[in-house]
């Protein structure tokens, strides 16, 4: 028996190299848990959000699963870094919200750009154009692009726990505290806030069970009538996005794709080499395997969007397990075994309602917007297309729009300021790309 362990532990070192990262079977395990806990919240929140779509929840929360699956098991044997890879929440929001029922785009039609942007973006890995496009677009918006997002994903929210509703006179307003479901949305959100301010491990996961348990006990959301069941068939959603490749020849379509190229590419990339950052991995500067990393997200993103969900992107949330010890993909592999065991679990999605994920979606927004404080505004030149960008996204209930304002307006800006020479061709060629965009989107008829 010990002769079994010893090769098993030979086994497990010599693919992840666990002495020479300093770290042990034990806090690979343990980290691996706490990243698990800390992002489970996406396996409910991810259904529900596409489920808006109009998308079969059961098959979402499926393809939800596998893609994390596919995901970090890629980053654990390809890269061997300790980051999980999951269904982002920035663009399961644009989807739905920006796409689906902004634009009327149909879900099959709005998969297939996500198809479409997914190729791209294993492309843009395989031929590593990647350092190409994150160096040419400037810091400060990329900057801009996440706080906008999460500014639009925390408004979502807002709305979705009825905290915030329409209004003719102001467009929005305050929502009635007389509706007993609000107020499950404010325990919600004062309870994980607590938790997030106490630095507690799964703190949004948490907030999430006992925001739960509360509409339960208060009988404002149906017992559900099992637990455990056999996994939901993807068959509602599985190949819809290949099926639906012509209607990409729709121009409307190609600024979705670009967008989700985009959003996918710089939420990945950023979230890399901040986690890395946090772990002490990064070598004069660069991250070392940073194109392993990327190959693995490109091509569980690939995967989801065969399957039925969203593109897929590096977790913030696996700080939680890199802060008690994990440095190796041994902590990736893990969370993949979690999400396996979670599929046993979709009876559950019954119990989580609008009022129970707007909490998160809210304290997600807030971890976003937190990257404005970075963005240079003592420069009118950056400090506007910055501006435009965030508020732009949330204002138009459209996260393109959005990323138009901001690429439109940075090249005029800092020509004006006399700074031409420092806006990259890239920049350039997006600023025209986007005018035809929008021309198509929005001047063009039909």
């Amino acid at each position: 028996m010990e002769s079994s362990t010893d090769s098993n532990r030979s086994f497990i070192e010599k693919l992840f190299h666990l002495q020479e990262a300093q770290t042990t079977v034990r806090r690979e395990i343990l980290a691996g848990l706490t990243t698990f806990v800390s992002m489970a919240y996406i396996l409910f929140v991810n259904p529900q959000v596409l489920g808006v779509a109009g998308m079969n929840k059961g098959a979402v929360f499926t393809a939800t699963a596998l893609s994390a699956i596919l995901g970090s098991i890629l980053m654990a044997l390809l890269a061997n870094y300790p980051i999980a890879i999951a269904p982002g929440l920035g663009d399961n929001a644009f989807f739905t919200y920006s796409v689906v029922l902004a634009m009327g785009i149909p879900w099959q039609t709005a998969m297939a750009g996500v198809f479409m942007s997914s190729i791209l973006f294993l492309l843009i890995s395989v031929l590593k154009l990647r350092e190409l496009v994150i160096d040419s677009i400037p810091h400060d918006l990329k900057l801009a692009m996440a706080s906008g997002i999460g500014l639009f994903i925390a408004f979502v929210g807002l709305q979705g726990g009825g905290l915030v509703v329409g209004s003719k006179s102001t467009l929005v307003a305050m929502g009635s505290l007389t509706v007993p479901t609000t107020w499950l949305t404010i325990f919600g959100l004062v309870v994980t806030g607590l938790l997030m301010a106490k630095k507690v491990p799964g703190s949004i996961f948490i907030g999430m069970v006992l925001t739960t348990i509360l509409g339960l006990v208060t009988k404002l959301i149906p017992l559900p009538k099992q637990v455990i069941s056999t996994i939901p068939s993807m068959k509602p959603t599985f190949g819809v996005s290949i099926a639906h490749l012509p209607d990409l020849s729709d121009p409307k379509l190609w600024a979705v794709v670009l967008v989700f190229l985009l959003v996918a590419f710089f939420d990945t990339a950023g979230t890399l080499i901040g986690l890395a950052e946090q772990a002490g991995f990064m070598k004069n500067n660069k991250m070392p395997r940073i194109g392993r990393a990327l190959m693995a997200d490109s091509i569980s993103m690939l995967g989801g969007a065969v399957m039925g969900t969203t593109p897929t992107a590096a977790y913030v949330e696996s700080s939680a397990g890199i802060a008690i010890g994990g440095r190796t993909g041994l902590t990736s592999l893990v969370v993949s075994i979690m999400f396996a065991i979670a599929m046993f679990f979709s009876p559950l999605l019954t119990v989580v309602t609008s009022n129970v994920t707007a909490p998160v979606l809210i304290i997600v927004g807030i971890l976003m917007a937190q990257s404005m404080r970075q963005i240079n505004w003592n420069r009118f030149e950056i400090a506007m297309p910055a501006f435009l960008t965030i508020v732009g996204m949330p204002l138009t209930y459209n996260i393109s729009y959005g990323f138009a304002f901001g690429i439109l307006f940075y090249p005029l800006t800092m020509w004006a300021a006399g700074r031409g020479k420092e806006v990259t061709p890239i920049m350039y060629i997006l600023f025209f790309v986007f005018v035809v965009l929008l021309y198509f989107i929005n001047i063009l008829p039909g």
